[in-house]
């Protein structure tokens, strides 16, 4: 069977009425085309949809059972054809960006809200994957730009553009033996419990730099998701390797490593030779004039704990009424904004 959408609305518009006439004359057609178009739908799903007694209309019990579906099929339908004709105006501006687990949806908030007041029409599609999986969705155009550490190499299909350079510092519970401490010596860390971020590409640079001389780092637990591991280093489980600019929870404090030996460039990434969107061009042209220092400055500022709570700050997830949420690896969300594997 082929389901014609006009068929759908036909039968939607009598659902309605109760009334042949009156549903032709909501459908703009003649009420013989609307009466032969139901009994040809009514024929195709094998049973009758309206009982007929004299001026009495009504639903039959397989109309009844059938007509929330088809209200659903129809408004779905109504959807996708004013996105599209949206689009075709440009009214409808769709960005698709990618991050690396280790860049928080706080660094974009504010670029994207201010990209916002000039598109009123903006929409943000957020994914989240490792570095080498994001190339791979830009490649294949599943979003238009990314956010990466400078650890994985880039094919030179791939433009860049270096954004601002952070250290990862030591975040653990503030009931920790070392929370009291301005700065943790790199002897100190061979007697440290990590937490660790799987896919984090730094772990390599992290060993190199401060494990020449010993096996490695001591890491009891691991989870690919942010929220988890900070829970569990709040609990007490052990420390967390992280970039100095993300968000945490009060109950944790950042420390700084002796002589800052994990340090890494954060590059926005975009396909060459592509055409870009407005709303792409706009981005990246606002991202490479940003004032990253100060960005960073105000996002450090942001995590210091406000209260005891044991929850996220929503710095990380929320900006002006509007929600971004990264549900993890290769998932997305939706940040709409109108006028009114790295470490």
């Amino acid at each position: 069977m082929q389901l014609q959408l006009y068929q759908v609305r036909y039968f939607l518009a009598l659902a309605r009425t109760l009334n042949f006439t009156r549903a032709a004359e909501q459908c703009n057609v003649t009420q013989p085309a609307l009466t032969k178009a139901i009994q040809k739908f009514e024929q195709e799903l094998g049973g009758a949809l309206i009982h007929r007694e004299r001026h009495l209309t009504q639903l039959t019990e397989l109309g009844k059972m059938i007509l929330p579906t088809l209200e659903k099929i129809f408004a779905a339908a109504e959807a996708v054809r004013l996105q599209a004709r949206g689009y075709q105006k440009k009214t409808i501006a769709p960005l698709k960006i990618g991050l690396v687990p280790s860049v928080s949806a706080a660094l974009i908030t504010e670029l994207l809200l201010e990209l916002a007041r000039i598109m009123p029409d903006l929409r943000v599609d957020l994914r989240e994957a490792d570095a080498n999986g994001l190339v791979a969705m830009l490649l294949d155009g599943e979003i238009n730009a990314a956010l990466v550490g400078d650890a994985v190499e880039l094919p030179e299909r791939i433009d860049r553009w270096p954004l601002f350079e952070e250290r990862c510092v030591l975040v653990l519970s503030r009931k920790h033996p070392m929370a009291g401490r301005t700065v943790i010596p790199l002897q100190d860390l061979h007697e440290v419990v990590f937490l660790e971020r799987l896919g984090c590409d730094v772990a390599g640079r992290f060993k190199h730099a401060c494990f020449a001389d010993h096996p490695g780092p001591k890491v009891v637990h691991r989870s690919d998701q942010e929220g988890h591991l900070q829970q569990m280093a709040s609990a007490g489980f052990g420390a967390i390797l992280a970039p100095e600019h993300a968000p945490r929870l009060p109950s944790l404090t950042a420390i700084p490593i002796e002589g800052d030996p994990v340090r890494r460039e954060v590059r926005l990434l975009a396909v060459a030779g592509r055409q870009y969107s407005p709303a792409l061009d706009a981005f990246i042209k606002v991202a490479r004039v940003r004032d990253w220092t100060s960005a960073l400055d105000e996002l450090r500022h942001s995590s210091a704990p406000a209260s005891n709570n044991d929850n996220v700050r929503n710095d990380d997830a929320q900006g002006a009424g509007s929600l971004i949420q990264i549900t993890g690896p290769r998932h997305s969300s939706h940040f709409q904004c109108d006028s009114k594997g790295e470490a």
